[in-house]
């Protein structure tokens, strides 16, 4: 469809988004017993987006009292994941996804409003390193580790292995402590579910505690299996991937688009954050973070939140309903987590210590907007253990343009907090107010 075709489309469309349920405040929906109202579907789901804009020189997000944020590095082509290798570099993944084809009406929508809310630069595809030798916030050296990637998003180090998860495998590149680009060729440690339409096409990826494993999570293709079933083949899954062989298996399933796949420090458990599906209302179905039990089967498609059914899906399967595992904590509606961080530093405040980060990309599909911010959840024991706190805000304005959208979330070697911003082409890095390692000038522009 051409341009003035879809402005067209939406103008006529869109009012058929009006309709449906009032949404409730989304903080009530935060923890581990959120309330879900009845579902409902509509003819034509609600599509609200916020353009992307990006951030004027001096501009900022906002920041939670005791705490202050500055750019690490700007110019950024869709920094989308971040990793800090034992050296104190810092590895950001510049990447976009492959074009859907259009199934559905309605995608030729989704596609045109979706592209307003991305930055207008085309991505990366590719590994940049970041070198911040004295932690003061402002990098010595800049470079492109990695070149020519088809759709990179999650990275492990494991001894002398770099594995960079991209979207249609795992790959295995060798690395030396220090060195700024790799220019062997990687090997290919295993495939993963891509093909002609690839609907969640980010692939998070974590290591095991003792090495010996890699953990990848893989979305489903569709929302709600409207793609057919044969085309969710080992989807809506996090595999489990023996380092040395390259075999997998299902480690856990029905968790319909799975990110930030990290470890709890304390009980070694894997966490992950989960988009849940669409189409149900604006206050359904809510995103969540939950460890991730072995064999664990959380609901996707056919039922939510542990048993309740999506009335979509066709045919049901009781069988596994009854089986379904419900999350730990929900993060509300719509927020689109694509990264965690258990926070392990020091350099920022007591009240953040031991908890995870979240970052929450935002919503499409509700109105008010909902995420496009970073939350701290505090934990105890291995467990969530109080209500989420806003901490990164002001990436959208009054007017509904996003200046940026977190992403990817990591943890320096000098104790900030970073932050991946795709639309804003910006990787932020926060530290407590009184820090003196945020000293420094302008970041690397290039």
């Amino acid at each position: 469809m051409i341009p003035g075709r879809a402005v067209l489309a939406t103008t006529l469309l869109l009012p058929l988004c009006a309709c449906g349920p009032d949404p409730i405040d989304p903080r009530t929906q935060i923890g581990p017993n959120p309330p879900l109202p009845e579902p409902y579907q509509y003819l034509l789901p609600p599509m609200h987006v916020s353009s992307a804009v990006g951030w004027k020189e001096g501009e900022t997000p906002q920041v939670s009292a005791g705490l202050q944020v500055k750019a690490l590095a700007t110019g950024l082509k869709n920094p989308r994941s971040i990793l800090v290798l034992p050296n104190g570099d810092i590895l950001v993944a510049e990447s976009g996804g492959p074009t859907p084809p259009i199934n559905r009406p309605k995608e030729i929508i989704m596609g045109w409003l979706e592209r307003k809310s991305h930055s207008s630069e085309t991505p990366g595809q590719r590994i940049t390193l970041l070198r911040d030798a004295d932690g003061d916030g402002v990098p010595e050296q800049r470079s492109v580790l990695l070149d020519k990637q088809n759709s990179p998003f999650g990275m492990a180090l494991v001894g002398d292995d770099l594995y960079v998860a991209e979207t249609d495998a795992v790959m295995r590149y060798p690395y030396k402590a220090g060195e700024t680009k790799i220019t062997e060729p990687g090997v290919k440690l295993t495939e993963l579910p891509a093909g002609h339409i690839n609907h969640h096409w980010t692939k998070s990826l974590t290591a095991s505690p003792d090495g010996t494993k890699l953990y990848a999570g893989v979305g489903s293709n569709s929302n709600i299996t409207e793609n057919g079933i044969d085309e969710e083949k080992d989807r809506a899954a996090i595999w489990e991937i023996d380092r040395a062989t390259g075999a997998h298996r299902l480690y856990a399933t029905g968790l319909r688009n799975p990110n930030g796949l990290t470890f709890e420090p304390q009980t070694k458990t894997l966490w992950c954050v989960v988009n849940e599906r669409d189409e149900l209302g604006p206050d359904l179905v809510p995103d969540y973070m939950t460890s991730v039990k072995d064999g664990g089967f959380y609901g996707w498609p056919y039922s939510y939140w542990g048993q309740h059914v999506d009335p979509r899906v066709m045919p049901q399967r009781p069988e596994m309903v009854a089986s379904a595992i419900m999350p730990d904590y929900a993060l509300s509606s719509h927020v689109a987590p694509l990264g965690m961080t258990f926070y392990t530093g020091t350099a920022l405040p007591q009240a953040y210590q031991g908890g995870a980060f979240v970052g929450e990309h935002g919503s499409w599909d509700r109105n008010p907007l909902n995420g496009y911010k970073v939350v701290y959840v505090p934990f105890e024991n291995g467990k969530p253990s109080g209500k989420a706190q806003d901490v990164v805000t002001g990436f959208v304005t009054d007017a509904h343009e996003a200046h940026g959208r977190p992403v990817g979330l990591a943890v320096d070697s000098h104790g900030g907090l970073l932050i991946a911003d795709d639309a804003g082409g910006t990787v932020w890095r926060v530290t407590g107010a009184s820090s003196q390692s945020q000293a420094g000038s302008n970041p690397i522009l290039r």
